[in-house]
Protein backbone atom coordinates (compact mmCIF):
# COMPACT_ATOMS: atom_id res chain seq x y z
CA UNK A 1 0.00 0.00 0.00
CA UNK A 2 2.65 2.29 0.70
CA UNK A 3 4.68 1.79 -2.29
CA UNK A 4 1.31 2.43 -4.27
CA UNK A 5 1.04 5.36 -2.46
CA UNK A 6 4.41 6.87 -3.36
CA UNK A 7 3.98 5.82 -6.91
CA UNK A 8 1.22 8.03 -7.64
CA UNK A 9 1.34 11.60 -8.89
CA UNK A 10 1.46 14.74 -5.72
CA UNK A 11 -1.76 15.26 -6.96
CA UNK A 12 -3.54 12.06 -6.86
CA UNK A 13 -1.69 11.40 -3.43
CA UNK A 14 -3.64 14.41 -1.98
CA UNK A 15 -7.05 13.36 -3.86
CA UNK A 16 -6.22 9.71 -1.70
CA UNK A 17 -5.96 11.44 1.60
CA UNK A 18 -9.00 13.12 1.30
CA UNK A 19 -10.91 10.32 0.31
CA UNK A 20 -9.62 8.89 3.16
CA UNK A 21 -10.76 11.42 5.23
CA UNK A 22 -14.23 12.03 4.07
CA UNK A 23 -14.67 8.11 4.36
CA UNK A 24 -13.55 8.38 8.03
CA UNK A 25 -15.93 11.41 8.75
CA UNK A 26 -18.98 9.94 7.12
CA UNK A 27 -18.96 6.44 8.77
CA UNK A 28 -18.05 8.17 12.23
CA UNK A 29 -20.90 10.62 11.43
CA UNK A 30 -23.38 8.33 10.53
CA UNK A 31 -22.82 6.43 13.69
CA UNK A 32 -23.04 9.36 15.89
CA UNK A 33 -26.66 10.42 13.71
CA UNK A 34 -27.66 6.77 14.40
CA UNK A 35 -26.85 6.58 18.14
CA UNK A 36 -28.83 10.01 18.94
CA UNK A 37 -31.89 8.18 18.16
CA UNK A 38 -31.27 6.24 21.25
CA UNK A 39 -34.10 7.03 24.01
CA UNK A 40 -33.07 8.31 27.29
CA UNK A 41 -34.55 5.95 29.94
CA UNK A 42 -32.34 7.05 33.05
CA UNK A 43 -30.15 9.57 34.18
CA UNK A 44 -27.42 7.84 32.50
CA UNK A 45 -28.44 7.72 29.61
CA UNK A 46 -29.08 11.74 29.17
CA UNK A 47 -25.58 12.36 30.60
CA UNK A 48 -24.27 10.04 27.57
CA UNK A 49 -26.86 11.84 24.74
CA UNK A 50 -25.55 15.24 26.28
CA UNK A 51 -22.34 13.58 25.49
CA UNK A 52 -22.86 12.69 22.22
CA UNK A 53 -24.13 15.95 21.53
CA UNK A 54 -20.80 17.58 22.42
CA UNK A 55 -18.91 14.84 20.40
CA UNK A 56 -21.61 16.13 17.24
CA UNK A 57 -20.54 19.26 17.91
CA UNK A 58 -16.61 18.62 17.66
CA UNK A 59 -17.15 16.40 14.33
CA UNK A 60 -19.28 19.72 13.15
CA UNK A 61 -16.12 21.84 13.01
CA UNK A 62 -13.95 18.96 11.69
CA UNK A 63 -16.24 18.75 8.63
CA UNK A 64 -15.99 22.20 8.53
CA UNK A 65 -11.64 22.09 8.54
CA UNK A 66 -11.58 19.13 6.05
CA UNK A 67 -14.31 21.13 3.79
CA UNK A 68 -12.49 25.04 3.94
CA UNK A 69 -9.20 22.76 3.42
CA UNK A 70 -10.23 20.57 0.22
CA UNK A 71 -12.10 23.27 -1.31
CA UNK A 72 -8.98 25.40 -1.09
CA UNK A 73 -6.57 22.83 -2.72
CA UNK A 74 -9.30 22.07 -5.46
CA UNK A 75 -9.83 25.74 -6.28
CA UNK A 76 -5.52 26.40 -6.81
CA UNK A 77 -3.31 28.19 -5.11
CA UNK A 78 -4.73 31.80 -5.82
CA UNK A 79 -8.40 31.37 -4.99
CA UNK A 80 -7.35 29.01 -1.61
CA UNK A 81 -5.30 32.18 -0.46
CA UNK A 82 -8.63 34.04 -1.53
CA UNK A 83 -10.70 31.66 0.42
CA UNK A 84 -8.65 31.88 3.67
CA UNK A 85 -8.72 35.74 3.52
CA UNK A 86 -12.59 35.41 3.65
CA UNK A 87 -11.95 33.71 6.57
CA UNK A 88 -10.11 35.77 7.89
CA UNK A 89 -12.30 38.66 7.17
CA UNK A 90 -15.36 36.96 8.96
CA UNK A 91 -13.00 36.00 11.90
CA UNK A 92 -11.76 39.14 12.49
CA UNK A 93 -15.30 40.79 12.01
CA UNK A 94 -16.22 38.49 14.90
CA UNK A 95 -13.61 39.38 17.05
CA UNK A 96 -14.75 43.23 16.66
CA UNK A 97 -18.19 42.88 17.05
CA UNK A 98 -18.15 41.34 20.59
CA UNK A 99 -15.56 44.22 21.43
CA UNK A 100 -17.21 47.70 21.92
CA UNK A 101 -16.07 50.84 19.56
CA UNK A 102 -16.25 54.39 19.32
CA UNK A 103 -16.63 55.99 16.57
CA UNK A 104 -12.69 57.31 16.91
CA UNK A 105 -12.25 53.60 15.75
CA UNK A 106 -13.66 54.27 12.73
CA UNK A 107 -10.75 54.94 10.19
CA UNK A 108 -8.46 52.39 12.28
CA UNK A 109 -11.35 49.09 11.59
CA UNK A 110 -11.41 50.45 7.78
CA UNK A 111 -7.87 50.47 7.46
CA UNK A 112 -7.59 47.24 8.85
CA UNK A 113 -10.35 45.09 6.87
CA UNK A 114 -9.98 46.85 3.34
CA UNK A 115 -6.60 47.41 3.63
CA UNK A 116 -4.38 45.14 6.08
CA UNK A 117 -5.70 42.20 5.15
CA UNK A 118 -5.98 42.63 1.32
CA UNK A 119 -2.37 43.63 0.93
CA UNK A 120 -1.37 40.81 3.66
CA UNK A 121 -2.95 37.68 1.59
CA UNK A 122 -2.30 39.40 -1.86
CA UNK A 123 2.10 39.27 -0.26
CA UNK A 124 0.79 35.46 0.08
CA UNK A 125 -0.44 35.02 -3.24
CA UNK A 126 3.00 36.74 -4.70
CA UNK A 127 5.21 34.68 -2.21
CA UNK A 128 6.60 37.89 -0.82
CA UNK A 129 7.34 35.83 1.87
CA UNK A 130 9.90 38.38 4.23
CA UNK A 131 7.61 41.25 3.69
CA UNK A 132 4.11 39.37 4.82
CA UNK A 133 6.24 38.18 7.89
CA UNK A 134 6.55 41.69 8.92
CA UNK A 135 4.00 43.56 7.10
CA UNK A 136 1.41 43.80 10.43
CA UNK A 137 3.91 43.37 13.21
CA UNK A 138 6.15 46.34 12.30
CA UNK A 139 4.45 48.27 9.62
CA UNK A 140 0.73 47.87 10.70
CA UNK A 141 1.99 47.97 14.42
CA UNK A 142 2.87 52.07 14.04
CA UNK A 143 -0.01 52.83 11.13
CA UNK A 144 -2.70 51.89 13.67
CA UNK A 145 -2.04 53.95 16.35
CA UNK A 146 -1.72 56.63 14.47
CA UNK A 147 -4.93 56.70 12.33
CA UNK A 148 -6.40 56.83 15.72
CA UNK A 149 -4.35 59.62 16.86
CA UNK A 150 -5.47 61.56 13.87
CA UNK A 151 -9.32 60.77 14.84
CA UNK A 152 -8.47 62.78 18.45
CA UNK A 153 -10.38 60.75 20.42
CA UNK A 154 -8.22 59.96 23.62
CA UNK A 155 -10.60 58.00 25.84
CA UNK A 156 -9.71 54.28 26.61
CA UNK A 157 -6.61 54.88 23.77
CA UNK A 158 -4.48 52.40 24.68
CA UNK A 159 -7.17 49.30 25.18
CA UNK A 160 -8.73 50.68 21.98
CA UNK A 161 -5.66 50.24 19.77
CA UNK A 162 -4.41 47.23 21.80
CA UNK A 163 -7.55 45.17 21.14
CA UNK A 164 -7.47 45.79 17.40
CA UNK A 165 -3.80 45.32 17.06
CA UNK A 166 -4.95 41.92 18.69
CA UNK A 167 -7.61 41.00 16.39
CA UNK A 168 -5.59 41.85 13.19
CA UNK A 169 -2.39 39.42 14.57
CA UNK A 170 -4.85 36.59 15.25
CA UNK A 171 -7.59 36.72 12.74
CA UNK A 172 -5.36 38.04 10.28
CA UNK A 173 -1.73 37.48 10.64
CA UNK A 174 -2.10 33.60 12.54
CA UNK A 175 -4.55 33.02 9.37
CA UNK A 176 -2.90 34.25 6.59
CA UNK A 177 0.17 31.88 7.39
CA UNK A 178 -2.34 28.73 6.53
CA UNK A 179 -2.61 29.63 2.27
CA UNK A 180 1.49 30.02 2.84
CA UNK A 181 2.21 26.50 3.81
CA UNK A 182 0.57 25.91 0.53
CA UNK A 183 3.37 28.13 -1.35
CA UNK A 184 6.35 26.81 0.37
CA UNK A 185 9.11 24.70 -1.98
CA UNK A 186 10.98 22.11 -0.34
CA UNK A 187 13.23 20.15 -2.22
CA UNK A 188 11.77 17.01 -3.45
CA UNK A 189 8.25 18.41 -2.29
CA UNK A 190 7.20 20.12 -4.99
CA UNK A 191 3.34 20.58 -5.11
CA UNK A 192 2.76 19.09 -2.14
CA UNK A 193 1.88 21.92 -0.04
CA UNK A 194 -1.37 20.61 1.25
CA UNK A 195 -0.18 18.17 3.08
CA UNK A 196 1.40 20.39 5.26
CA UNK A 197 -1.66 21.94 5.97
CA UNK A 198 -3.25 18.69 6.75
CA UNK A 199 -0.53 17.78 8.85
CA UNK A 200 -0.56 21.07 10.48
CA UNK A 201 -4.31 20.96 11.32
CA UNK A 202 -4.93 17.20 11.89
CA UNK A 203 -2.19 17.14 14.58
CA UNK A 204 -3.96 20.74 16.33
CA UNK A 205 -6.71 19.19 16.19
CA UNK A 206 -5.64 15.68 17.68
CA UNK A 207 -4.44 17.58 20.62
CA UNK A 208 -7.69 19.80 21.32
CA UNK A 209 -9.62 16.59 20.97
CA UNK A 210 -7.20 14.76 23.64
CA UNK A 211 -7.46 17.27 25.64
CA UNK A 212 -11.40 17.79 25.58
CA UNK A 213 -12.27 14.14 26.27
CA UNK A 214 -9.58 13.90 29.04
CA UNK A 215 -10.95 16.31 30.71
CA UNK A 216 -14.67 15.29 30.73
CA UNK A 217 -13.88 11.91 31.49
CA UNK A 218 -11.50 11.76 34.43
CA UNK A 219 -12.80 15.31 35.60
CA UNK A 220 -9.85 16.88 37.18
CA UNK A 221 -9.90 20.26 38.75
CA UNK A 222 -8.92 22.89 36.45
CA UNK A 223 -5.37 24.45 36.67
CA UNK A 224 -6.58 27.83 35.36
CA UNK A 225 -10.19 28.35 36.69
CA UNK A 226 -10.89 31.42 36.01
CA UNK A 227 -9.71 31.30 32.24
CA UNK A 228 -11.35 27.90 31.44
CA UNK A 229 -13.13 24.57 33.54
CA UNK A 230 -11.97 22.54 31.17
CA UNK A 231 -7.99 23.02 31.13
CA UNK A 232 -5.61 20.82 33.22
CA UNK A 233 -2.26 20.20 32.94
CA UNK A 234 -2.94 16.30 32.89
CA UNK A 235 -5.06 16.43 30.09
CA UNK A 236 -2.78 18.90 28.43
CA UNK A 237 -0.09 16.69 28.79
CA UNK A 238 -2.28 13.37 27.49
CA UNK A 239 -3.06 15.64 24.44
CA UNK A 240 0.19 16.68 23.59
CA UNK A 241 1.62 13.33 23.69
CA UNK A 242 -1.01 11.93 21.45
CA UNK A 243 -0.86 15.34 19.13
CA UNK A 244 2.96 14.88 18.40
CA UNK A 245 2.97 11.04 18.16
CA UNK A 246 -0.11 11.17 14.99
CA UNK A 247 2.79 13.70 13.78
CA UNK A 248 5.37 10.67 13.83
CA UNK A 249 2.38 8.33 11.97
CA UNK A 250 1.66 11.33 9.41
CA UNK A 251 5.37 11.98 8.60
CA UNK A 252 5.68 10.40 5.64
CA UNK A 253 3.12 12.98 4.12
CA UNK A 254 5.83 15.82 5.23
CA UNK A 255 9.29 16.72 4.46
CA UNK A 256 10.30 15.34 7.71
CA UNK A 257 11.88 12.75 9.24
CA UNK A 258 9.72 11.18 11.82
CA UNK A 259 12.02 12.89 14.95
CA UNK A 260 11.76 15.88 13.03
CA UNK A 261 7.81 15.59 12.71
CA UNK A 262 7.43 14.94 16.00
CA UNK A 263 9.25 17.76 17.27
CA UNK A 264 7.42 19.96 14.58
CA UNK A 265 4.17 18.31 15.69
CA UNK A 266 4.55 18.99 19.79
CA UNK A 267 5.68 22.64 18.57
CA UNK A 268 1.82 22.63 16.36
CA UNK A 269 0.59 21.33 19.60
CA UNK A 270 1.58 23.75 22.26
CA UNK A 271 1.45 26.83 19.92
CA UNK A 272 -2.44 25.56 19.35
CA UNK A 273 -3.08 24.84 23.17
CA UNK A 274 -2.04 27.91 24.69
CA UNK A 275 -3.52 30.09 21.97
CA UNK A 276 -7.11 28.42 22.65
CA UNK A 277 -6.27 29.06 26.43
CA UNK A 278 -5.50 33.13 25.55
CA UNK A 279 -8.07 33.35 23.61
CA UNK A 280 -10.65 31.69 26.66
CA UNK A 281 -9.00 34.05 28.70
CA UNK A 282 -10.17 37.00 26.07
CA UNK A 283 -13.91 35.50 25.60
CA UNK A 284 -13.79 35.68 29.38
CA UNK A 285 -12.54 38.97 29.22
CA UNK A 286 -15.43 40.28 27.36
CA UNK A 287 -17.93 37.96 28.81
CA UNK A 288 -19.21 35.98 26.47
CA UNK A 289 -19.19 31.94 26.00
CA UNK A 290 -18.08 32.06 22.52
CA UNK A 291 -17.11 34.47 19.82
CA UNK A 292 -20.58 33.45 18.01
CA UNK A 293 -23.70 32.49 19.97
CA UNK A 294 -25.04 29.64 18.43
CA UNK A 295 -28.07 30.31 16.76
CA UNK A 296 -27.92 33.60 16.79
CA UNK A 297 -26.57 35.76 13.75
CA UNK A 298 -24.48 38.19 14.95
CA UNK A 299 -21.27 38.55 13.19
CA UNK A 300 -22.24 36.78 9.73
CA UNK A 301 -20.13 33.74 11.09
CA UNK A 302 -21.70 32.20 14.16
CA UNK A 303 -18.58 31.14 16.33
CA UNK A 304 -16.09 30.93 13.23
CA UNK A 305 -13.34 32.20 15.64
CA UNK A 306 -13.83 29.16 17.55
CA UNK A 307 -13.36 26.89 15.53
CA UNK A 308 -9.98 28.36 13.85
CA UNK A 309 -8.33 30.28 16.93
CA UNK A 310 -5.74 26.95 17.72
CA UNK A 311 -4.59 27.17 13.80
CA UNK A 312 -4.11 31.04 13.65
CA UNK A 313 -1.76 30.83 16.82
CA UNK A 314 -0.36 26.93 15.48
CA UNK A 315 0.02 28.28 12.04
CA UNK A 316 2.78 31.04 12.19
CA UNK A 317 4.86 29.10 14.55
CA UNK A 318 4.68 26.05 12.52
CA UNK A 319 5.35 27.93 9.40
CA UNK A 320 8.57 29.66 10.46
CA UNK A 321 9.65 26.99 12.23
CA UNK A 322 9.09 24.52 8.82
CA UNK A 323 11.35 27.87 6.85
CA UNK A 324 13.73 28.41 9.23
CA UNK A 325 15.15 24.53 9.53
CA UNK A 326 14.97 24.10 5.74
CA UNK A 327 15.92 27.50 4.27
CA UNK A 328 13.21 27.80 1.98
Amino acid sequence: MDEFLRSLTPTRQITALFLIVFGILIIVSLTAFFLSFKKSATAHDEAWHAELKNFRRLLATSWFMVVVFWMAWVLGDTVATILFAFIAFFALREFITLSPTRRGDHRSLILAFFVVLPVQFWLVGTEHFDLFTVFIPVYVFLAIPVVSALAGDTHRFLERNAKLQWGIMVCVYGMSHVPALLLLDFKDYQGKGAFLVFFLVFVVQTCMLMQHVVTRKLKRPPSAPQVSRSFNWYSWGVGMVVGSFVGVVLSFITPFEPIQALAMAFVACVAGSMGHLVMKALKRDRGVTAWGKRDVSITGANGLLDRVDALCFAAPIFFHSARWYFGA
